[in-house]
């Protein structure tokens, strides 16, 4: 195939398009990234050093747009219509069957640290609701069940990913008044917490493990095709532009949201950044509570894609309205028993990050796209395509090490030592 005829595959539209606008896939991409993950990026600021930091989040979001484009390329130059058909048709039934497994762990892990911070932010918020006291509602594993049993199986069910557009809207606007809460307290909190020695030091020696935590916030391959196909007109022009959009404003909020939690806690900042809040802080109760919607609504995107990784390895794609059923139930079944075993998965998101989001992110659509390319080796996409590849290579390797080496700390609701009864409220 010849650059010319390479560009016309490039371009060319699928057949058949979906039902969503390019605001809606957009909201879906953007829903997808600013999930459970974006509460770790304050953290992923402590790992590195903050300046570091900032400029990591600039590369991982720069290589994220890229990668997804690349994705959608690559399907279009092999005339396939999954992230596992493309690899299949470029790596064969081994690289088929090891991305099928990256595929259904990500966000099978997702959604049970979904219900976790569930769990977590919306016990917190009940104990502030004069008269629940020590009532079910401030029981985790119970707050767990029924979210799942009210919300999340429910919405589950749905089998167009276009139908979670407003439900992706609304969330979305969730996390923008997360994101004002967190300034805000950043503004009238943060005078009250000590800053720690060596707040500001450029680089830290932890760096690699937050890129881990970094592409964990920033993954949203493994819905690319789904979010592709369901475009009106699935043409690569559109895809360029919604991706460009979603990325951007995606890194705007995690720019701004990791620099104000970082800048608020600097060397005590946790996980989660909830944990550092105090319980008697109202605003931040709320900010629970807009967060613990946040993730309840995330959480289906998640199993659309672990039901779609089962239904295409062992039932060639093609689901029953009973078997759609029955799997949705027996997934959310099994991530909910995990997830009411664990409460703390400090560890697991990391290895998560490491494991599963840095190959989906850096390795894998850079490798097959290198694969199909017809183009000269010094062409800049097969450039870039390989700088990304090496780079994820690095990142995996390194960040397994020091994940395992320096674990993450849980202080799991405790109290932070600068919370006080004179504390804001």
């Amino acid at each position: 195939v010849e650059a010319d005829d390479q560009i016309a595959l490039l371009s060319k539209p699928r057949n058949k398009g979906g039902n969503s606008d390019l605001a809606s896939a957009g909201f879906n991409i953007i829903n997808s990234i600013i999930g459970s993950g974006i509460i770790g990026l304050p953290y992923s600021m402590k790992e590195a050093g903050f300046p570091l930091g900032v400029l990591l989040l600039f590369v991982v979001a720069y290589i994220t747009d890229y990668s997804i484009i690349l994705l959608i390329k690559g399907g279009n130059l092999s005339s396939t219509k999954s992230y596992q058909e493309l690899v299949k048709k470029t790596y064969g039934l081994v690289g088929y069957l090891i991305l099928s497994t990256l595929q259904f762990l990500y966000p099978f892990i997702a959604m049970i640290s979904y219900n976790i911070i569930t769990g977590d932010t919306l016990t917190k918020v009940f104990q502030r609701i004069p008269g629940v006291g020590l009532d079910v509602l401030t029981d985790r594993h119970f707050i767990i069940l029924l979210t799942t049993i009210i919300f999340t199986l429910p919405i589950s069910l749905y089998r167009d990913i276009a139908k979670l557009g407003k439900i992706s809207l609304l969330s979305l606007i969730l996390t923008i008044v997360i994101l004002i809460i967190v300034m805000v307290r950043t503004v009238t909190f943060s005078p009250q917490v000590p800053k720690s020695e060596n707040a500001w030091i450029f680089a830290k020696s932890n760096a690699v493990q937050a890129i881990g935590v970094m592409s964990f916030a920033f993954i949203c391959h493994h819905n690319s095709f789904l979010i592709y196909g369901s475009l009106e007109e699935p043409t690569l022009k559109n895809w360029s532009q919604v991706t460009h959009m979603s990325v951007s404003l995606a890194l705007v909020i995690s720019v701004v949201f990791a620099a104000c939690g970082y800048m608020t806690f600097t060397g005590y900042t946790e996980g989660d950044i909830f944990e550092n809040y105090c319980r008697d802080d109202n605003l931040a109760t709320f900010g629970r509570f807009c967060y613990g919607v946040t993730v309840i609504l995330t959480f289906p995107l998640e199993c659309f894609v672990t039901r779609e990784v089962i239904a295409n390895v062992f039932f060639h794609g093609n689901l029953s309205t009973v078997f759609h059923v029955v799997m949705t139930v027996v997934i959310i079944a099994v991530a909910t028993g995990v997830s009411l075993m664990y409460d703390c998965l400090g560890m697991v998101l990391e290895l998560n990050g490491v494991l599963s989001a840095t190959p989906l992110v850096f390795i894998i659509p850079s490798a097959c796209y290198l694969r199909l390319s017809k183009e000269r080796w010094n062409h800049s996409d097969n450039l870039i395509s390989c700088l990304i590849l090496v780079l994820g290579v690095l990142v995996m390797a390194v960040g397994l090490v020091m994940t395992v080496l320096h674990p993450q700390e849980c202080s799991h609701g405790k109290e932070m030592f600068y919370c006080s009864p004179s504390n804001v409220s």
